[in-house]
């Protein structure tokens, strides 16, 4: 066995005769589990944390977004509905128009997205699974699902026929206005569901027939301004853009969920690194202890080091006994701090013991890559750690 190993195992073991080593080394010791304990948890929490903000959005974002790359909409025919629906790897598809217009209802009003839907959308997505009141609207009527605080700002409920709920639309063309007629495209429309997902989203849309929505801002049947697009399970999501840019000829941009969320995702990217980083400087700041604990772990060991020198040890292989005792340390802490760290974010999956509301646990997610992420921080740190302390180890210290 490699003599180096074999003493950094025997000083990382056994007790030092000066009991203030002892008492520092303790001290590192729980830093070093504690802090990879610690930043196991808050990388799940923060994991957990995305997932769910995440989870809102993914009730409206499809899979893939077709969008056109200039104007608002784009035209799209028969042939290529076809060849969309026979493309492998595409579960279901919908055609919509989104535009945003003024609603306007007992004397109140409120500007957000018209956004109209074939009989396809509820395939594409689960909007219809989050109503918490009323159905989901039928084709080729005047029927509309609004957002839950839209129909509180209004103060707009289901089927009320004694009220008009209007939609206003402005007309495309040019010259003088001289009336409401000429301005507006605009149409009675009867609440049959209330959605609620999010309170930015329960704000953004009203959603309608797509046939309807299309004669209000005058397009014509094969004019759309989007197609969303389901994938199936363990698609490759390159190969399906790549045959989509090739079947509208890359005259359309095609957008994955991420994209479609940019600035969210970017945000909490992060605030995930911000977190890391944070922690990481913790961890850094308990290693101080570690580097403490080597040096005079170094001092107290000088004649023992002094005997290995002069039966012929080199410097370069007492410094490796440092080196591998602080980097040992580092590992079996970091080993512990991860096992400790696991089994409080498997409890809280388990058994949901901290809760944000009576009814909401504080979500959590085990994940390898948040392992590997703690392991190699620990261990990395903990190596540059025991190479300074154990740089301390010279020729001159032993002369």
């Amino acid at each position: 066995m490699n003599f180096s190993l074999y003493i950094a195992k025997r000083y990382l073991f056994s007790k030092s005769k000066n009991n203030a080593i002892n008492i520092i080394t303790g001290i590192a010791s729980v830093g070093i589990i504690v802090g990879a304990m610690a930043l196991f948890v808050v990388l799940s929490v923060f994991s957990g944390l995305r997932n769910f903000s995440l989870s809102f959005s993914n009730d409206f974002d499809p899979d893939l977004k077709v969008n056109p790359i200039s104007g608002k909409s784009f035209f799209i025919s028969p042939n290529q509905e076809k060849e969309l629906k026979n493309i492998d790897g595409v579960a279901s598809y919908s055609k919509v128009v989104e535009e945003r217009v003024l609603f306007f209802f007992e004397g109140k009003e409120q500007v957000t997205y018209l956004k109209g839907v074939d009989v396809n959308f509820t395939k594409t997505n689960v909007v219809d699974q989050n109503l918490v009141n009323g159905k989901w609207l039928e084709s080729n009527t005047i029927q509309v699902v609004i957002g839950y605080g839209i129909s509180q700002k209004l103060s707009l409920g289901l089927y009320d026929f004694n009220n008009a709920f209007e939609v206003y639309v402005p007309r495309k063309g040019k010259g003088v206005i001289e009336s409401e007629a000429e301005a507006f495209n605009k149409t009675t429309l009867i609440p049959v569901g209330i959605y609620a997902v999010s309170e930015d989203l329960d704000h953004k849309y009203v959603f309608c027939d797509l046939t309807l929505a299309q004669k209000l801002l005058e397009l014509q049947p094969n004019q759309i301004s989007g197609v969303e697009i389901k994938l199936k399970p363990n698609v490759d999501e390159a190969t399906v853009i790549e045959k989509l840019n090739m079947l509208f000829q890359n005259k359309v941009e095609i957008k994955n969920r991420a994209q479609q969320n940019a600035t969210l995702y970017k945000m909490l990217n992060t605030e995930n690194i911000a977190v890391y980083l944070i922690f990481t400087l913790v961890i850094i700041i308990a290693l101080f202890n570690l580097i403490g604990a080597l040096i005079m772990m170094v001092l107290d060991k000088k004649s023992n080091l002094k005997t290995l020198y002069n039966l012929g040890s080199e410097i370069k292989d007492l410094k490796k006994i440092f080196l591998l005792q602080g980097s040992l340390l580092s590992l079996f802490g970091g080993i512990i701090g991860l096992l400790l760290g696991i089994i409080i974010v498997v409890i809280q999956q388990q058994f949901n013991l901290v809760m944000i509301t009576e009814t909401l646990a504080y979500p959590v997610v085990f994940s390898i890559q948040n392992v590997v992420i703690v392991f190699l921080t620990i261990v990395s740190l903990g190596f540059i750690s025991s190479w300074i302390a154990s740089s301390r180890v010279s020729k001159k210290l032993l002369d």
